[in-house]
């Protein structure tokens, strides 16, 4: 029987995969058989066969790295893993990596990609509030033109009325929600994403001291701890494996219960504050 999660013979790129999540989905990809294509702004220690280093706030600089990695190879499987925790970076600069440089490098590589193939990204329990945002998401989206929307962006942070990390992320659930069943009825690819809750990377530091150690120590963890990177990675080489040929358009909720616990009333969100 053939492994439904294989690789072999795919050419994976990952954009963000110097640590965390990304550098788990580029070391688990490739070791389901795939060629990884490394993208970020330092050079990760995966195995890669080639590396890219890109900004994700530069679109011509993606740009440019679509086209060689176009020019070089297929595009079987995309994972956008690059992301920004907020805090010590401006809203703008979260807001561009995190969805704005997601939407630019996704819509990029699709032209090169085929029937099947599948796209896969990292959103946040922190966007589940995301049905609540639809409208203003949606006025975002119709903003097609980067420097359209960059403008868009810079406008409602200088009014005080962006959130940039929360709001990404469901710009991110938004789109893919959004996007992702007509991606598939138009060229037959994919695209999903993950919303994982508090996860053990390097980006934990910055939350905490974001939001507060007691908060990250609080919120809600129904079995009892933080994920590792490798538990969020695992479902990421899932949504772009032939074993989730038929999902597309979906965000999964890898928060260990968290989100669904919340939004049914099973989880009290009062245990989220400090005692």
């Amino acid at each position: 029987m053939q492994n439904p999660l294989s690789y072999e013979n795919k050419r994976a790129v990952v954009v963000g995969c110097f640590s965390g999540m990304g550098e788990a989905t580029a070391r688990i990809v490739g070791g389901l058989g795939a060629e990884i294509v490394a993208v970020d702004v330092k050079k990760p220690s995966v195995a890669h066969s080639k590396y890219l280093e890109v900004d994700c706030r530069d679109f011509q600089a993606m740009d440019s790295a679509v086209a060689e990695i176009a020019g070089a190879g297929p595009i079987d499987a995309l994972f956008y893993c690059a992301g920004l925790p907020g805090g010590s970076f401006s809203n703008v600069d979260v807001m561009s990596v995190n969805f704005l440089g997601q939407r630019h490098f996704v819509e990029a590589c699709v032209p090169h990609m085929k029937r099947g193939d599948g796209i896969a990204s990292i959103s946040s329990a922190a966007g589940m509030a995301y049905m609540m945002a639809q409208e203003r998401v949606k006025e975002l989206l119709a903003i097609t033109d980067h420097a359209e929307a960059l403008a868009w962006v810079e406008e409602a942070d200088a009014a005080g009325n962006l959130e940039g990390y929360s709001f990404s992320k469901m710009c991110t659930i938004i789109y893919v929600l959004h996007r992702g069943p007509l991606l598939t009825r138009e060229t037959g690819i994919r695209l999903n994403c993950i919303s994982p809750g508090p996860t053990d990377t390097p980006m934990m530091p910055h939350f905490e001291k974001q939001v507060g150690k007691a908060f990250m120590d609080n919120f809600p963890k129904p079995i009892g701890r933080n994920s590792s990177a490798d538990e969020q990675a695992w479902p990421l080489a899932f949504l772009n494996s032939p074993a989730a040929s038929y999902i597309s358009g979906e965000n999964i909720f890898t928060d260990g219960g968290c989100a669904g616990g919340i939004m049914t009333g099973s989880i009290d969100l009062s245990e989220m504050m400090p005692s």
